[in-house]
């Protein structure tokens, strides 16, 4: 940032009216100005020169001789002093009055409004930068230099000439890079590795000599584990130097090959371990004893150590700590009390209130207790609650005391046992959050991080013994949910049985049925501990407690336990609300609800123990599974107006959600991705399988999108294994097409086409329409991808057919879209052109968007196969917006890779290495085989770059692959990489 001009005159100008402050002007780009809105017009080239030397000048006086030679350097005209004049005349008449004055016989631009000239708005930019990552907030950094870089409308001082105007392009242009280089840096230091890979490889085809992006380029290679292509980069500069410069890489690359050629753990960013709080010293006290094996909970420890720290000075500091039976709340507050002892000299009170059990203990006795600990005669201590409660606050009077109030009940229980006088403090601990305790710091405890729970579970077990069987001792504390107080049991009962391991421990916690079961060793039981926060719930509570506790999601939306509850909203939210406050039920985010895996396991267990009649469990589910189903149709529809898929699929008895536009039906479908393919997947029984499979047909868009599409498959899979098994044909034909689909996009095409013609044989007992059409379509589009376009053509023309005896223009169009690719590369260019725009028509008088990129993407693909690149390129850029705007990443990142073919094809190298790189951060439609598509077309936009080592790295990269899988394209790999390879 040295060296770059300070305006301050310029933007602080003493007086300067509303008029002048109007004013703007650009230099980082052509030089502009604006009034207002308004552009002005800044005259000819020499004109904008001579603006742009007083706009650089910070306000100073510039004398003629200085802007003649600036604007003519050593050779001017013969009227220079005249043309200075003229351009200044006329510049004074487009500004502001008293803007441009004439001083000492030389000119100077004044009084200009604060941010009036871009250059000065990019330094103050930078500066704050420089001062956010000065403390840490790279964040904040990041964000601001991106705003400062764009500031930059092309090049600096666009179209100006003159020597002046020249060194400041210079000038300027270095300052970018660094500025640049300086975004990059933190962008890697965030681990956003991936995304900087596709910039710094333009970049670097830019800049070829410029070391420091080179160094950027190969760390976010490896951080990308792409270590060959890092090392590439190494080879490609330094053979790029030596020609070039005839020098060696400086020091700082070199050792950057070094690390990476030996792995250096060192290049992945460490994060610096949080200081734990300086133990206090021991002081007797009524505190029951910290647990020496206490573990974590670093954060909680300092945010409660400076809360009671600051009861010096108030009347009275109070932390309320909750959270879920078991999750360490009474271990955390007697470690926090503890180190808080000194500062607490006149003593420490401790209650154990009972809030959980059936009999909570009476305020009124426990400051019977206190009084007595506190000096005061039994004789003394007066009879009612409010008379106790006044004499417990006056002895505390003058004295500083810290009261642990554990396992409270309420706040009403609490409230009369709080001191009252400056210099006191209270923790209290409880199962329900004390919104209603005034005053009150509240602390939500959640479970241990898996650090935390693993170094807890060998603090009890033996550095020895988990050290040996790492993998099962996470395996254990992951079975116990993270919890403390299972893993202790867990651990407890290892440590008691010397013949067993950690893995005989693992198996036994695996089995989920018998989890419970296991987790109790002596007087400690997780079961037990559940149970006495469900034996206090209210009858709509723990009805749905239980319900809730049976479908297997990772958390669920209000709306769908309205299902399970078969409730209104309102009252649903309601009950759920009551059970967070219970800490039973976890609010995962606002309308969303979550179990803690143990206690779902233990929710599940009440449900077979206590729901009457067991029918309403079948019930709760099968309105969960309707309510998903009519939804994710809905969903659908939207998506795709007049696709008759959805007029085939199973209808169930439960309203569906409504959505008022397509981005909202969206939002939910991923939204609901996790907890909805868990439903279908529970959801495979005989009486609900066609269902769950429809609801698997009607929600393809997870797999599409790469959002959900490994969940999705797992789920797609076992419903092909269930309605096989239950000899459902229809449901077995839907399922084995979505699995095909599935398959063929994760590039296992061989996988693919078994489903999809085992699925085309079934049908033809099934009779299914809805399959009719689908079943050749998917093995049409898995010809196509195979190369074997005579299949693909048959299989795609009976499909059209399917579609148009179904009335499904839109399926219609799909499969059109998909015939004229293959046409296209049976070399049958203007059948495969025209079938294209019919399927851009169909689906554009269908108004539908998504799908219209799919036509647009097919369009792209046959026209650059045409040979038409520019208009190939207006369609897939088409798409690539839809895609975007629609989140489909995978379709995003496969229209990159098209885009970056078409860009190869017209010879612009940097452009198709920059879209290849995007495909590969993105992912695509494809899977493997289509990442080693865009590898290879990378490899030639880096060759075609100068950069044959990096060329290779790809290629062995995608021949790899394609040797695996057994493809026709290695062929083409290998006579890209046998050249490079005799050379």
């Amino acid at each position: 940032m040295d060296g770059v001009p300070r305006v301050p005159e310029q933007r602080r100008g003493p007086g300067s009216s509303a008029e002048t402050a109007a004013l703007r002007f650009s230099v980082l780009g052509p030089v502009r100005a604006w009034r207002d809105d308004e552009p002005l017009a800044t005259g000819s080239p020499q004109q904008r020169a001579l603006l742009a030397a007083l706009l650089l000048r910070e306000g100073r006086t510039a004398t003629a001789a200085e802007l003649i030679d600036a604007l003519w350097g050593e050779e001017p005209p013969s009227q220079a002093l005249a043309a200075v004049r003229t351009y200044a005349s006329r510049l004074r008449k487009v500004l502001d009055p008293g803007v441009l004055v004439s001083e000492s016989g030389g000119y100077a631009v004044r009084g200009l409004g604060e941010d009036a000239l871009d250059l000065a708005r990019a330094q103050d930019l930078a500066t704050e930068a420089e001062k956010a990552r000065s403390a840490g907030d790279l964040c904040h950094a990041r964000e601001v230099l991106r705003r400062a870089l764009a500031l930059w409308d092309g090049e600096t001082l666009a179209g100006v000439p003159g020597p002046y105007a020249e060194a400041q392009r210079v000038r300027l242009e270095e300052w970018r890079l660094q500025l640049l280089e300086s975004r990059l840096d933190m962008d890697l230091e965030q681990g956003c590795h991936a995304e900087a890979v596709s910039e710094l490889t333009a970049l670097t085809a830019a800049h070829p000599l410029r070391e420091r992006l080179r160094e950027l380029l190969m760390l976010a290679l490896y951080r990308s584990g792409r270590q060959a292509e890092a090392l590439a980069v190494y080879a490609d500069t330094r053979r790029l130097l030596a020609e070039e410069l005839g020098v060696d890489p400086r020091p700082e690359l070199r050792e950057l090959q070094q690390r990476v050629l030996r792995a250096d753990p060192a290049l992945a960013e460490p994060s610096a371990p949080a200081a734990e709080p300086a133990t206090a010293a021991v002081r007797p006290a009524q505190l029951p004893a910290s647990v020496p094996d206490f573990t974590g909970r670093s954060s909680f420890v300092r945010e409660l150590g400076e809360i009671l720290a600051s009861a010096e000075g108030r009347v009275m500091a109070v932390s309320a700590l909750a959270g879920i039976g078991g999750v360490g709340k009474t271990t955390l507050a007697v470690h926090v009390a503890h180190q808080a002892r000194s500062a607490f000299p006149d003593g420490q009170l401790y209650v154990d209130l009972q809030g959980a059990g059936a009999r909570a203990a009476e305020p009124e006795t426990v400051l019977g207790s206190f009084l007595r600990a506190l000096g005061t005669a039994d004789a003394a201590i007066p009879d009612t609650l409010e008379e106790r409660a006044a004499l417990y606050r006056s002895v505390l009077d003058g004295r500083r005391v810290l009261v642990l109030l554990d396992n409270a009940r309420d706040a009403a229980q609490v409230r009369p046992l709080l001191p009252g006088t400056e210099g006191c403090a209270a923790l209290v601990t409880s199962r329900v959050r004390m919104v209603d305790l005034a005053g009150a710091h509240l602390v939500d405890l959640d479970v241990m991080s898996p650090d935390e729970a693993l170094a807890l579970f060998t603090k009890i077990v033996g550095e020895e013994r988990v050290a040996s069987e790492r993998q099962a001792a996470l395996d254990v504390v992951a079975a116990c949910g993270f919890l403390p107080l299972a893993i202790r049991i867990a651990a407890s009962r290892l440590a008691a049985r010397r013949t067993w391991t950690v893995s005989v421990l693992a198996a036994k916690l695996a089995d989920e049925r018998r989890r419970l079961d296991e987790l109790q060793a002596g007087d400690l039981a997780v079961k037990a501990t559940f149970e006495l926060g469900y034996g206090q719930l209210e009858p709509a509570q723990a009805r749905a407690f239980r319900l809730l506790g049976l479908a297997d999601g990772p958390d669920i939306s209000l709306a769908a336990a309205a299902a399970v509850l078969d409730l209104p909203l309102d009252d649903t939210e309601d009950v759920l609300e009551s059970l967070v406050d219970t800490s039973l039920l976890e609010s995962a985010a606002p309308g969303r609800y979550r179990f803690h895996d143990l206690v779902r396991l233990y929710a599940r267990a009440c449900a077979e123990r206590d729901e009457w009649p067991p029918s309403e469990r079948e019930a709760a589910m099968s309105r969960l599974l309707d309510f998903y189903l009519a939804t994710a149709a809905g969903v659908y529809a939207i998506e795709r107006p007049g696709d008759r898929t959805v007029a085939h699929l199973e209808r169930g008895h439960f309203d569906a959600r409504k959505f008022s536009n397509a981005s909202e039906a969206l939002d939910w479908l991923h939204a609901e991705a996790e907890p909805l393919l868990a439903c279908a997947q529970q959801s495979l029984g005989d009486s609900t399988l066609q269902r769950a499979v429809d609801l698997l047909l009607a929600t393809i868009d997870l797999a599409e999108s790469g959002a959900g599409s490994r969940r999705y498959e797992r789920a797609v899979t076992a419903a092909c294994d269930a309605a096989a098994s239950a000899g459902d044909l229809r449901a077995e034909v839907r399922a084995r097409i979505t699995a095909a689909q599935v398959l063929s996009q994760g590039g296992r095409f061989e996988e693919a086409e078994a489903e999809a013609r085992r699925a085309d044989t079934l049908n033809q007992k099934a009779g299914d329409p809805w399959a009719s059409s689908a079943a050749p379509n998917q093995l049409g589009i898995i010809a196509l991808c195979t190369a074997r376009y005579a299949a693909a053509e048959v299989y795609f023309l009976r499909s059209i057919n399917a579609f148009q005896e179904d009335e499904n223009k839109p399926g219609e169009a799909s499969a059109v879209c998909n015939l004229s690719r293959t046409l296209a590369s049976m070399g049958r260019s203007s059948e495969a052109v025209e079938l294209a725009q019919r399927g851009i028509e169909i689906y554009d008088e269908l108004g539908l968007s998504v799908r219209l990129a799919n036509a647009h993407y097919a369009a792209g693909i046959v026209l650059n196969q045409a040979g038409r690149l520019s208009e190939a390129l207006t369609h897939l850029s088409d798409a690539l917006q839809v895609f975007t705007e629609s989140r489909q990443r995978l379709w995003e990142g496969t229209t990159h890779f098209r885009i970056a073919q078409v860009h190869l094809a017209a010879r612009r190298a940097s452009q198709a290495a920059q879209h290849a790189e995007q495909a590969l951060a993105i992912g695509c439609i494809g899977g493997e085989w289509m990442k080693a598509n865009a590898l290879t077309v990378l490899g030639k936009a880096l060759e075609a770059l100068d950069q044959p080592d990096r060329a290779r790295a790809c290629w062995r990269d995608a021949l790899a692959t394609y040797e695996g899988a057994g493809s026709s394209e290695a062929e083409e790999v290998r006579a890209l990489l046998s050249p490079l390879a005799a050379a």
